[in-house]
C-alpha cells in the first residue's frame, strides 16, 4: 500500500516539476515581428523554460493598452512609445531588439504624378524630389496632404521628420495647415486601403509604414515604394525600430523563460537572416509560417520585403543597442514627437543578450 500511495504522490507531483512559465507576447502583423511568428512555429516545442504564446493585436493603441494592463510578459514595439511609456511609468525594461530598419514611404497614383521613380525599388532614395512632391501636392489640395502613419509615437514619425527636416520642408503631427505635410496616425493593416480611399477623392496622399504594407501596395498596383527608411535614418548594422520590453515582475519572478525566449527569437532571426541570403525555396519557407498567422501578408510582398537585393529590413545585431536608441530619442524630442528624453541606462536591461545574435 505504501508502495501505491507513494506512486501515485510522483505522479501528481512529476508535472509540477518540469511545469513550464507561460511567457506571453504582444505583436503587431509586420515584417518587423516576424522573428516572434518563425520563433513560435519553429520552436516552442524546443523550449524547456517558456511556454511561449504570442497574442496578435491589430492596432498600437490596443497593444499598449493590454501591456500596460498587466496581462501579458512582453511585447515588439515602436520604440518613441515604449519610452514615452516608461516616461510615466517605469514598471519594465527594454529587454532586446526585434528588427533594424524595415519602414518605407509609399505614395498613391495622385502623389505619384509629382514623381518619376526609378523602375527597380532598390534604387530610390530619399531625394529632393519626393521632398517637393509634397510641396507640389499641398500646392494642388490648397492644404497639407496627407501621410498616415502607425502611431503619433512611432519611429516612422521621427524618420519622416529627418527627411523633411534634410529637405526644407517640414511635419504636422495631427493638424497644422501651415505645414508641408500631416501625420495621421493609420493602423498598418487599413493603410493600403487609405491610400486607395485618397485617391478616391483625387487626394494626393503617402503612408510612412513598416514592411511589408508598402510592398503590398505596389505588388497589388495601387502605389509605390518611394525610399526605404534604411535610406533617410542611417547606423551600423541599421537603426533601431521595434523594441522588445518585458515587465519588471516578468523579469523578477520568469528569468530563466525570458531568456530562452530571447535566445530563440534571435535564433529565429539569424534563420531570416540565412533564409534572405540563400532566397528560392528557403524565403518561401519563411513566408509559409508567415502567412499562417498574417494571411494578409502576400507571399509576393513578404519575399521583396526580405530580399537579400533589397537589403531594407534585417533580423541580427539584436542585443540592446543604447547609441542606437539614443538616436531615436534626440530626433524624437527636437521634432517634437516625445516630451522628454528618458534615462537609457535605467531603462535597458542587458542581461538577456546574447552572442547568438552577433555579426
Amino acid at each position: 500500500m505504501n508502495k501505491i500511495c507513494m506512486s501515485m504522490l510522483m505522479l501528481c507531483i512529476a508535472p509540477l516539476a518540469f511545469a513550464k512559465e507561460e511567457i506571453k507576447a504582444l505583436y503587431i502583423p509586420l515584417a518587423d515581428h516576424y522573428p516572434a511568428i518563425v520563433a513560435y512555429e519553429k520552436y516552442r516545442n524546443e523550449m524547456k523554460e517558456a511556454d511561449f504564446v504570442i497574442e496578435q493585436k491589430k492596432t498600437w493603441p490596443a497593444l499598449r493598452g493590454q501591456f500596460e494592463s498587466g496581462k501579458t510578459d512582453m511585447a515588439f514595439i515602436i520604440s518613441p512609445m515604449a519610452m514615452d511609456m516608461f516616461a510615466k511609468k517605469p514598471e519594465f525594461r527594454w529587454i532586446s531588439l526585434i528588427h533594424r530598419n524595415g519602414n518605407a514611404l509609399a505614395v498613391n497614383q495622385h502623389m505619384q504624378e509629382y514623381l518619376t521613380l526609378e523602375a527597380y525599388r532598390k534604387d530610390r532614395k530619399p531625394s529632393d524630389e519626393v521632398a517637393e512632391a509634397f510641396s507640389k501636392a499641398k500646392q494642388t489640395l490648397g492644404e497639407p496632404s496627407l501621410v498616415g502613419v502607425p502611431s503619433e509615437l512611432a519611429t516612422h514619425v521621427v524618420i519622416l521628420y529627418k527627411f523633411l527636416k534634410e529637405h526644407g520642408k517640414t511635419l504636422a503631427i495631427g493638424q497644422g495647415k501651415d505645414k508641408d505635410v500631416i501625420a495621421v496616425p493609420v493602423a498598418p493593416p487599413v493603410s493600403p486601403q487609405f491610400l486607395k480611399t485618397q485617391d478616391e477623392k483625387d487626394h494626393p496622399a503617402s503612408f510612412e509604414q513598416s514592411l511589408p504594407w508598402a510592398d503590398v501596395v505596389e505588388t497589388g498596383g495601387y502605389g509605390k515604394v518611394a525610399w526605404y527608411s534604411k535610406d533617410v535614418l542611417e547606423w551600423p548594422h541599421g537603426h533601431v525600430e521595434c523594441i522588445v520590453i518585458a515587465r519588471d515582475e516578468s523579469i523578477k519572478n520568469k528569468t530563466a523563460a525570458l531568456k530562452e525566449v530571447i535566445y530563440y527569437l534571435h535564433k529565429a532571426g539569424q534563420d531570416i537572416h540565412h533564409a534572405q541570403q540563400s532566397g528560392g525555396d528557403a524565403l518561401k519557407e519563411i513566408a509559409v509560417l508567415i502567412r499562417k498567422h498574417i494571411p494578409a501578408h502576400e507571399e509576393e510582398a513578404i519575399l521583396q520585403s526580405l530580399s537579400k537585393e533589397l537589403d531594407v529590413i534585417n533580423y541580427v545585431n539584436l542585443n540592446v543597442d543604447k547609441g542606437g536608441l539614443k538616436q531615436i530619442m534626440d530626433l524624437a524630442v527636437e521634432g517634437g514627437i516625445l516630451k522628454q528624453a528618458i534615462d537609457i541606462d535605467k531603462f535597458a536591461d542587458e542581461q538577456f543578450s546574447t552572442q547568438l545574435t552577433v555579426e
